[in-house]
């Protein structure tokens, strides 16, 4: 839906040479154009208007003097740096031009009719006055020659499989009739055809067209050569075919024109001759002629050279040249050059630049030259807001196609309606003015402007047959005529409607490096027609003007890519540069040819796309694969070769942030990006709606709607309480309802029978609870762009689904119950545990008193529904739980259970008493803490059955709390309590139930097992014991106590209640308790066990604390030495391989977790695969990795987790060491206790020093920068890369903590000293 906009033409007149120009072509290099004339040969540039070279091809006899030579071709050769022209007479001509000198390279006696040169200018073809075809290497060395005129059809003739005469074959829609068709005769070519060959190559050079007049017929025909000369194929018998011929460079068709009875049209040839395709010229059948047909470079643009057959009043007839393009197999005019009746300016010879595929020159017989540069461009109403209806007009010769889309999407060629003018149109411009952008302006090639705009008539929206009038065409309102209007076709371009009678233009300056911008008003004397009321001079070509309708700026890009400012709402129209807001020029780096305005940070900026698909914004380039953008209601979207379209909201974004945006792919969330077709590129955006309309290479038509734009406009909805819009839209697209209430939770809350009100509808709301989740959809599925203030969880902390479920309901019910009882049953059914009982209840309150409202739900309606939402099973299993028979009934009726299965259950349910029938139906539904409460009010009878429940269910808590403390049944309960416990390897709680229910040789047995000796003691006296079982009793337990290492309890047990002093004091020095030994020891006046007993303890005592000191102190040392060598051998191997594999090496960090890597341990992390384990598992496995032996992977970390269990098992002596060097001063055992005070003081300041060692400060942080001498420069750039990045993965490991030494405990004796 594109139509080609003329950005600039540049028209440059040599001064008047002899003769008229016959050939003419472009030099690609230096853009100056060769022309040829009956006289010379002359290279010119129209940029400067100069003669570079020129050289007479008269002086050299190559063409006659008295001018009527003619010059057959002319090619310019950019490897040669010469052109090559061909004359009638026979001779090809090289044209240096460098020396201006002319070379005849061969000469033809029967002359030349045609050159034509192959698209890579290796070879060229000479059709000869005896109708031959001469092929030539670009050195002129001869191929091949052969005739023109072949009786074989070629290599690719058609083979016939026979099958059956013509008259019996099917032949369609044409009917029998077809069968006896008899083939018409050919017509002779008429009579203005040159008869000239036509000679065309394919763009890929590999085929090559002829069209001749055949001697037989007189009619032209068509033959496909290959590039070695060999016939490929002859074109069926065209009757009315004309001579213009031109290959289509995309290789697929070869166009040529023909004329029928009651048309004229263009029609397509394949390489095989056969037609396919053709389009109609909008002239009558003898109108016109067609002189040229002109493929551009890119095979896009049709050029028809057309001129008329008959003669004005003056003699001289009309010369056209038309734009034609190609979308959805329709062909459309875009625009049309009317060249008038001057013969001097009209065109004689008519090229498409090679280089630049929308450049055409025009050269006419007066030797002016002009070149016009198109542009591809979509006319779209710059509209904001709702009023304007997304028309996008397309030109169609005489017809403006126009599609308002936000009413329906017409794909084209079709349109929602046609406006017809009454000469072909070449521009279309829509009004600037808001709520007004739906009228649009048509610029026509007779010069005329003319208005459309809507129908202020009151017509009636519904026709006679009962449609409705959907999108209601223009009407055209006015005509103006362009007053002084330069008689060049196009002189006017970039027309542009800013207000109702005020237009401004483009057209050429006074010099052809200028542009003037003509404001164009109505004139006060003539209304109809438009008079220049101001012109403003611009100091460089103007190719595109683009206008704000919000700010109201007219920005101009001139050719270069400068930007200017017109400042056309004063008095005195002006141009000034484009600043931004520092006051620095801003201009594009590259011309652009597609330009819009809009805000960035709220700093008014121009935006570009070149056509190199480079987007800017200003001289700061945004992306590089940009296929299409445009610009609406602040988003800026793109279509990118990447086959994605973006949506970014300018105003969250600055000039650097659009670049980051663009440059990034987009999160899994990002609402910025979304997948479209290959090609894709942009029509139009629908203001203020979610839909973008794409259109396909192929010319289809897509309507998307955007992510981003679909949740901005639910958010403005949103914010202005529009919740029925929000809501159709989430629900037509898919939107998770969730975004109603998570968008502002408060607003909802206090807003929620508006909600209700707004929606009117049980569907819509029972859709939006049934949809609710406690996920926050903002934070995750639709997260906001920018910051947002709003509390998104409500303040009680409640679960959102509860909440959201408590408010709908209550506002629900205080509205209209009966009207929204099913949304109510759906609140309660949607919570996070939910409330069925309720639901039934209320459903079993419809069904005993019927609502008498009108619309009223009925019971069986709202169980219907409820029975959509819940499984039936689960819905029969809480209606039981409910007691209620009668509901029960109503729920087992609407389900699929056969009443075999549930008739008898209930009966013999009624049949129970009422504590004993809902303990049947809770144990059924096993709910067995409520089974357990009625069980108990059913009497002494079922209590056995309630102990046997309370048993396999475990609950004797619950059951405790169920009984009277002094019940039996209570001490029963507590009697099964404390088995239970026992098993469970709990039997001192066991001792206390039974102690306290009046069990007491039971709790007896229970503390003696549990080893809770002093409650022993105290059932064992309450019982009470005889002495000798007391004492027995203690015995025991002091043994058990002993085995526990508990000596100081066992001690005691066999001094006070077995009367065995001996034992408990042996007990007490086996134990170390040194002090409470001697205490003993004097109260039963045993001194004797002092020297055989304690002092022996006290010596083997300090040689076994001495010996094991000892040995942790070496183990401590052997560790310690071995961690300074494995952290040093690790260090030297990663800055080993820092410098080898550079600051970048992505494994640099983990060199000093794996020291196997680099000392070539045959250990790896065996373990590091297992993802999922006990906790049992876990500890041994991590153990595994903590191997002391050298070489293993983790074994720094072991070293130091061993080290640190020495430290803490040595500074735990503390205690032990004191009371030992107390006891062996009192016996003066002074030698052996300074000694073993000595080495212990030693040891602990020795690990004490050791600590800052072993576990340095920055072991914890990130490893500070490298530096010193035995760094490099790319290891000390590794570490400060790693303090930027984060870890690669999770250590193994974690790095052990430094035990803390408790050094305020006071030891030592200062008698030692």
């Amino acid at each position: 839906m594109r139509n080609l906009k003329l950005l600039k033409s540049l028209r440059s007149s040599k001064r008047q040479g002899p003769g008229s120009p016959q050939c003419f072509s472009v030099r690609a290099d230096t853009g100056s154009l060769l022309i040829a004339s009956q006289y010379s040969i002359t290279e010119y540039d129209p940029r400067t208007g100069q003669v570079a070279s020129e050289a007479s091809l008269t002086a050299d006899s190559f063409l006659p003097e008295d001018g009527s030579g003619v010059v057959v071709g002319l090619q310019d050769l950019a490897e040669l740096e010469s052109a090559c022209l061909a004359t009638a007479s026979g001779d090809v001509v090289l044209f240096n031009l460098n020396t201006c000198q002319l070379e005849c390279v061969g000469s033809v006696d029967s002359g030349l009719t045609s050159m034509s040169w192959s698209p890579d200018e290796e070879l060229v073809i000479l059709t000869t006055g005896q109708e031959t075809i001469i092929m030539m290497t670009k050195d002129f060395e001869p191929i091949t020659e052969v005739g023109i005129h072949q009786d074989d059809f070629g290599e690719g003739k058609f083979i016939t499989v026979g099958w059956g005469k013509k008259e019996t074959q099917f032949h369609g829609s044409e009917g029998k009739q077809a069968a006896q068709k008899k083939i018409q005769e050919v017509q002779p070519a008429v009579a203005w055809d040159d008869r000239r060959p036509r000679v065309t190559w394919r763009g890929d050079g590999q085929l090559f067209a002829v069209s001749a007049i055949c001697p037989q017929t007189g009619a032209r025909k068509v033959r496909v050569w290959n590039r070695e000369g060999v016939l490929q194929a002859t074109s069926e018998p065209i009757n009315g075919l004309e001579q213009a011929l031109c290959w289509k460079p995309s290789g697929s068709l070869i166009a040529s024109t023909q004329r029928h009875p009651n048309k004229h049209s263009v029609v397509f040839m394949e390489k095989n001759g056969l037609l396919h395709g053709d389009f109609t010229l909008p002239f009558s059948k003898d109108q016109a002629k067609v002189k040229e047909l002109l493929w551009n470079s890119d095979s896009t643009v049709l050029a028809v050279w057309l001129e008329d057959m008959t003669a004005g009043e003056d003699g001289q007839v009309n010369s056209h040249i038309q734009l034609w393009t190609v979308g959805n197999y329709h062909w459309y005019l875009k625009q049309s050059l009317d060249f008038g009746r001057d013969p001097l300016k009209a065109p004689v010879c008519v090229c498409w630049d090679p280089e630049r595929p929308l450049q055409l020159h025009v050269v006419s017989r007066s030797w002016t030259s002009i070149t016009y540069d198109w542009g591809w461009t979509t006319e779209r109403s710059p509209g904001l807001d709702a009023t304007d209806n997304a028309n996008v007009a397309v030109i169609d010769g005489e017809k403006i196609l126009v599609t308002s889309f936000r009413q329906c999407v017409v794909p084209p060629p079709m349109s929602s309606f046609e406006l017809q003018l009454t000469s072909p149109v070449n521009q279309v411009t829509f009004l600037c003015r808001p709520q007004r952008t739906n009228q649009l302006a048509a610029f026509a090639a007779n010069g005329q402007v003319s208005i459309y705009g809507q129908d202020s008539g009151g017509q009636a929206d519904k026709t006679a047959d009962g449609f409705r009038i959907v999108s209601r065409p223009l009407v055209l309102q006015k005509t103006f005529r362009l007053a002084a209007l330069p008689d060049d076709p196009l002189a006017l371009r970039q027309l542009l409607w800013l207000e109702d009678e005020l237009f401004v233009g483009v057209s050429s300056g006074l010099l052809p490096t200028s542009s003037t911008l003509q404001m164009l008003r109505p004139a006060q004397d003539a209304t109809d027609t438009l008079g220049v009321r101001a012109a403003v001079e611009v100091d460089g070509v103007v190719v595109s003007m683009v206008h704000c309708s919000q700010t109201g700026t007219v920005a101009l890009q001139l050719e270069d890519g400068q930007i200017r400012k017109l400042l056309w709402d004063r008095p005195e129209p002006s141009v000034e540069d484009w600043r931004d807001s520092s006051g620095c020029r801003i201009n594009f780096p590259v011309p652009c040819i597609q330009t819009a305005l809009c805000s960035i940070s709220g700093q008014e900026c121009l935006l570009g796309l070149t056509d190199r698909s480079h987007l800017y914004a200003g001289d700061t380039e945004l992306a590089s694969n940009v296929c299409s953008f445009a610009v609406c209601n602040d988003f800026l979207l793109i279509t990118t070769h990447s086959h994605t379209c973006r949506c970014l909201h300018l105003s969250t974004f600055t000039v650097k942030g659009l670049q980051a945006a663009l440059a990034s792919d987009g999160g899994q969330n990002d609402e910025t990006l979304r997948r479209v077709e290959r090609g894709s590129r942009i029509v139009t955006v629908v203001p203020q709606d979610t839909r973008v309309i794409l259109q396909m290479p192929r010319g289809n038509l897509e309507t998307v709607h955007h992510r981003a734009l679909v949740l901005a406009q639910l958010r403005t909805w949103l914010d202005n309480l529009r919740f029925r819009d929000a809501f159709e839209c989430m629900r037509k697209l898919r939107i998770n309802l969730n975004l109603i209430y998570d968008h502002n939770p408060k607003v909802f809350l206090e807003k929620i029978q508006t909600f209700i009100t707004q929606l009117n509808s049980i569907n819509h709301i029972n859709l939006f609870l049934t949809e609710l989740k406690e996920e926050d959809t903002t934070s995750s599925m639709y997260p906001c762009p920018e910051s947002s203030s709003v509390q998104h969880q409500p303040a009680s902390g409640q679960k959102k689904v509860d909440v959201v479920c408590d408010a709908l309901r209550n506002a629900m019910e205080s509205m209209d119950p009966n009207k929204f009882c099913l949304s109510i049953l759906t609140a309660h059914v949607k919570k996070t545990v939910p409330e069925l009982e309720i639901a039934l209840q209320k459903v079993h309150e419809l069904r005993e008193n019927p609502p008498d409202a009108p619309g009223a739900v009925s019971a069986e309606e709202a169980l219907k529904y409820l029975l959509f939402l819940v499984n039936v099973n689960d819905l029969y299993e809480h209606s039981l739980g409910t007691y209620d028979f009668d509901l029960v009934l109503m729920v087992a009726e609407k389900s699929q259970k056969d009443p075999k299965e549930y008739l008898p259950f209930l009966n013999m349910l009624k049949s129970l008493e009422p504590n004993y029938q809902r303990y049947t139906i809770d144990k059924h539904l096993k709910r067995y803490k409520k089974a357990l409460l009625h069980l108990s009010k059913c009497g002494e009878e079922h209590f056995g059955e309630a102990l046997q429940l309370v048993k396999e269910q475990k609950l004797y808590s619950e059951a405790l709390k169920l009984y009277a403390a002094d019940s039996v049944h209570y001490k029963a309960l507590s009697c099964a309590y404390a088995e239970h416990l026992v098993e469970q390897q709990q039997a001192e709680q066991a001792g206390l139930l039974l102690w306290r229910c009046g069990e007491p040789v039971r709790a007896l047995q229970a503390f003696a097992g549990s080893s809770s000796w002093r409650n022993a003691i105290c059932v064992a006296q309450q019982i009470p014991l005889p002495p000798d079982q007391l004492a027995l009793l203690a015995r025991d337990l002091a043994e058990k106590l002993t085995e526990q290492r508990r000596y100081a309890d066992a001690a005691l047990l066999l001094d006070q209640y077995a009367k065995d002093c001996e034992e408990a004091i042996l007990a007490l020095i086996t134990g170390a308790v040194w002090e409470e030994a001697l205490r003993l020891i004097y109260m039963h006046n045993r001194q004797d066990i002092t020297e055989t007993n304690l002092k022996p303890a006290l010596i083997e005592a300090v040689s076994t604390q001495t010996v094991f000191l000892e040995a942790q102190v070496a183990t401590f040392t052997r560790h310690r030495t071995r961690l300074a060598v494995v952290r040093e051998q690790k260090e030297k191997a990663r800055l080993d391989m820092l410098d080898e594999d550079g600051p970048d090496c992505p494994d640099a960090e983990l060199y000093s977790e794996a020291s196997s890597v680099m000392t070539g341990s045959k250990y790896s992390h065996s373990n590091s695969r297992i993802s999922s384990r006990s906790s049992k598992n876990r500890r041994k496995a991590e153990r595994k990795k903590l191997s002391l032996k050298e070489g293993s992977p983790m074994e720094d970390r072991a070293l130091m987790y061993a080290l640190g269990e020495i430290i803490t098992t040595v500074d735990k002596m503390r205690e032990e060491v004191h009371n030992l060097l107390k006891a062996l001063v009192l016996f003066q055992f002074d030698k052996q206790a300074a000694k073993f005070q000595l080495s212990y003081e030693e040891a602990l300041q020795m690990m004490e020093a050791a600590v800052p060692e072993v576990w340095p400060e920055g072991l914890h942080n990130s490893q500070a920068p490298l530096t010193g001498p035995n760094s490099t420069a790319n290891s000390i750039m590794a570490s400060y890369q790693q303090q930027q990045r984060p870890a690669a993965s999770q250590q193994d490991a974690e790095v052990p903590t430094p035990p803390k030494m408790r050094s305020g405990v006071k030891w030592k004796l200062t008698v030692l000293k």
